[in-house]
This record gives structure tokens, C-alpha cells and sequence, in this order.
């Protein structure tokens, strides 16, 4: 069975550069046998983030594409504040927003981008949590915002 790290090599993904913490926070925290991953954006491989709202300038799919974006992200910040992802047994929990005008009804098929890549990831049993999808403004106009907890081996 491949380890995470080896199916990120394998499906040729290329993590961004780790996000400084923005604010006074910790881009992760450990308790217990738990990882819990900050808010995290979509940073592109350049170092800066993505923008727009989903119903507005940005239509399901690229909207989608900046889900799975901030996926990359986040495994680029266990990487560089907790380790090797190799640590993680499986994702728990996943909160998703979006970025969405009031008559975007579609948060969940753009937070699957961020789904699919940590079943990629981790593997259809174990890359696949609870998870939840809402629409909001968020801060520096970025189109997606996911938070994680995850377990550990």
C-alpha cells in the first residue's frame, strides 16, 4: 500500500509554498492523537493567492479548481509546521466555505475539489471524513477556505 507521500508523487502534484500564519494563530496544533489544520487559502505555486467568488466572476469548476488548491496548501503546511503527511492515518472533518454571492447554492460540489484530492491522497477509505460546506465573504477576496482535523497513525 503507498504511502501518501508516494501518491503525491505519483498523481505529479506540486505542493505551493507553506502560507505564514496572518494573524495571531497556529497553522496547526496537535492534541492527543489529532491534527487540526488552521483555515487555510488557496495558494498558487508563486506564492500568492487566489481570487474571486463563486456566482460571480468564478463559475463552479474554477471555483472547484481553487478548493482543490487549498488542499494543496494544506498538506504544504503539515509538511512544513508538523512533518511528513505520512503521520496522518486519515482526514476526520473538513469545513469548507465559499466565497459565493446569495443565490450560490452549489458549495458542496465546489468543496468536493478539496474532497477528491484527500481521497487521492490518503486513499478512498481514509481520505474521505465528515465535512461540512457553507457559503460566506471571506477575507482578501480568496474563493475558498477549508479547516481540517485529521488523525494520526
Amino acid at each position: 500500500m503507498k504511502t501518501p507521500s508516494e501518491r503525491i508523487k505519483d498523481l505529479g502534484l506540486i505542493l505551493p509554498p507553506a502560507p505564514p500564519p496572518a494573524g495571531l494563530y497556529k497553522p496547526i496544533l496537535v492534541v492527543d492523537n489529532y491534527l487540526y489544520v488552521s483555515g487555510q487559502g488557496p495558494m498558487k505555486p508563486d506564492g500568492t493567492l487566489m481570487t474571486g467568488r463563486a456566482g460571480d466572476d468564478l463559475n463552479i469548476e474554477q471555483a472547484k479548481l481553487g478548493a482543490r488548491q487549498v488542499g494543496l496548501t494544506m498538506l504544504a503546511t503539515i509538511e512544513a509546521h508538523f512533518g511528513s503527511i505520512d503521520k496522518i492515518k486519515r482526514i476526520v472533518k473538513t469545513l469548507g466555505m465559499v466565497n459565493s454571492t446569495p443565490d450560490f447554492g452549489d458549495q458542496p460540489l465546489v468543496i468536493n475539489g478539496f474532497s477528491e484530492l484527500m481521497s487521492d491522497v490518503f486513499g478512498a477509505e481514509n481520505g474521505v471524513g465528515v465535512r461540512s460546506a457553507v457559503g460566506m465573504i471571506l477575507p482578501g477576496g480568496i474563493p475558498v477556505e477549508v479547516e481540517a482535523m485529521f488523525e494520526l497513525h
